[in-house]
Parts: C-alpha cells; structure tokens; sequence
C-alpha cells in the first residue's frame, strides 16, 4: 500500500521540507523560507505525517492538534511549498530504519535535491536517525541537507506545544503571535439553548472536532465569526453559562457585532481568536449579565476595529 498522498502536483528534484508542521508557525515557516531558498527554483515540497506519531504509540499522551489537517495542508502551500506530501503514521511506518526512511521514500519516491528540517528533528525506526544522519545521506544519495535553528520569541524557542500551553491558558495573544495569525476553531453552526436569542444577543452555537481544535480556556475574547466568506468581529464565549441553571457542557458561541437575523444554522463556521476580554462568571440575574455582555460587546467592538 502506497503510504505517500500528494496534495498537489507532483514534481522531482524540489527540495523537501519534513515536518509534523502541526499549526504552520513561525518556525515551521522559517524551514519553509529556508527550503524556497535552497530548491534555487526546482519547487519546495512539504512533507508532513498524520496521524501525530504519538497517537499511535501512546494515544493517552496525544496532543490535540491546533489545526486540522486541512487547514495544514493549506497553510504549508501558503507559505512556500508547492505540494504537500502526506505520510499516512502508523506502526508499520514507524518500523522503518532511518536508511530507508531515506532511500525508500526520499529517494525513490520523492526524488529529492535537498532537505531542509528543524534542529530537533528525529526520524526512522525509534527516532534513531538524528540531522547528523541525515547530512551523511545526503551525501551518500547526492542530496543537500540542512537544519534550521530553533526559532526564538522572548527567548523562548517557538513550539507546537508552546502554543498549545498558551491557548489552553487563555492567552490567544501569545498564540498568535507564535503563528503569526489568529489561534482558530473550525466547526459547524449547531442549534444550542437560544438563551443568547432570548435576550437579545443571538450567537453561532460551533460544534467542533476536539481531535483537530485546541480550545482556549473558558473566558470571554474579541475576535471573528467568518461564515461562507463573510467575516465580523465577534465577542467570543467559552463555558458552560452558569448563570443559568442546569448547563454544564462547555459551549464555544459567537456573536457577531451589530448584525441582525443572521441565520448560519447546519454551516461551516470558523472562529478567530484575538483578545481575551475575562473570565467567565456568573452573575447574580439576567440585569447584571446583560450589563456586562455589552460592555464585553463594545470592548470588542474597539479592538477588531484597530
């Protein structure tokens, strides 16, 4: 079975750029730039692996992705590379020497000029092959190899799981500036309470997949709902509504600003975070809670009009 998916046309002689690239951040994107550079206009393929290695040998331990694979795919073309390749992680892949690694799918079936990849990348059977290895082999295959340095914001190097930590505190802020865009979920508009309706301020209930959206943690944010092509600014919940009785499944729920009779019920949605405004609360009756959704709503309003 053909484990290699292309996404994209397929090319020859590009130079590769490996990696889980879970989220496309900065420092995903400097391995980007550096492969772009080094393919001296040969093509830049991504090669990328899902499912992450560590769902398969120790799903208890997995992340949840900040991104779907989608999406991935999307953003790696965004940022440089040609086609993406999918390596379709499972045991039997997993079982392979770092040599075949190389000869097998690099070689063979990639026909590769060069690779470029992250300082900290490992590969093969075990992880055994190291970027000292993969140096050799180009050398021994005829392929240029390269390792990127680790990408550095406030002194701390850019990671997946960096940005991971930094969205379930809450702090979009952060995360966004890791990715050099907004921290998104990606969903459908489902039918929820309506109690938002209810009392004036009807938001887009998103179901979601928890295997590909890395949820922020309960709070008020500013950001954007974006329906089918149309985006607003939004004041953005996350919770379980305590000031109504009875709801404790967590909710992810827009409103969008000043718009009125939207009707996005069964359609694709996407939310993007920008601010955290609050903690979530629970107000003693609906007078207070109403007071304080318009102060969120207005301070929203000012930040995604900056």
């Amino acid at each position: 079975m053909n484990r290699v998916q292309w996404r994209g046309k397929q090319i020859s002689g590009a130079t590769v750029a490996i990696g889980i690239f879970d989220g496309v951040h900065l420092g995903h994107q400097a391995i980007l730039t550096r492969a772009r550079e080094l393919s001296d206009g040969r093509g830049v393929i991504a090669l990328t692996f899902d499912p992450h290695p560590t769902q398969i040998f120790a799903p208890e331990r997995a992340p949840t992705m900040l991104i779907s694979l989608e999406r991935r795919v999307e953003l790696l073309k965004q940022h440089g590379a040609d086609a993406v390749v999918v390596i379709d992680f499972d045991r039997s892949f997993a079982s392979k020497s770092p040599e075949e690694f190389v000869s097998e799918v690099l070689v063979k079936q990639l026909q590769i000029s060069g690779v470029v990849v992250g300082q900290n990348f490992t590969y093969g059977h075990k992880a055994a092959g190291k970027v000292s290895d993969l140096i050799a082999a180009g050398e021994r295959y005829g392929f240029a190899a390269e390792e990127v340095e680790l990408q550095n914001v406030g002194g701390v190097p850019i990671s997946s799981t960096r940005i991971r930590e930094a969205v379930a505190h809450g702090d979009v802020v952060t995360a966004s500036q890791l990715l050099s865009r907004p921290h998104r979920l990606e969903g459908v508009v489902v039918h929820g309470e309506k109690r938002g309706r209810e009392i004036g301020y009807p938001t887009a209930n998103l179901g979601y997949s928890t295997a590909s959206n890395s949820v922020p943690s309960d709070g008020i944010y500013a950001g954007w709902l974006e329906v089918e092509g149309k985006r607003w600014p939004s004041a953005i919940s996350i919770g379980t509504n305590p000031t109504f009785a009875g709801e404790r499944s967590q909710q992810v729920e827009a409103y969008a600003l000043d718009q009125e009779g939207l009707d996005l019920y069964d359609r694709g949605a996407i939310i993007d975070f920008g601010w955290r405004l609050r903690d979530t609360l629970k107000f003693d009756g609906l007078e207070p809670l109403l007071l304080q959704i318009k102060k969120d709503c207005d301070q929203a309003r000012i930040l995604t009009q900056m």
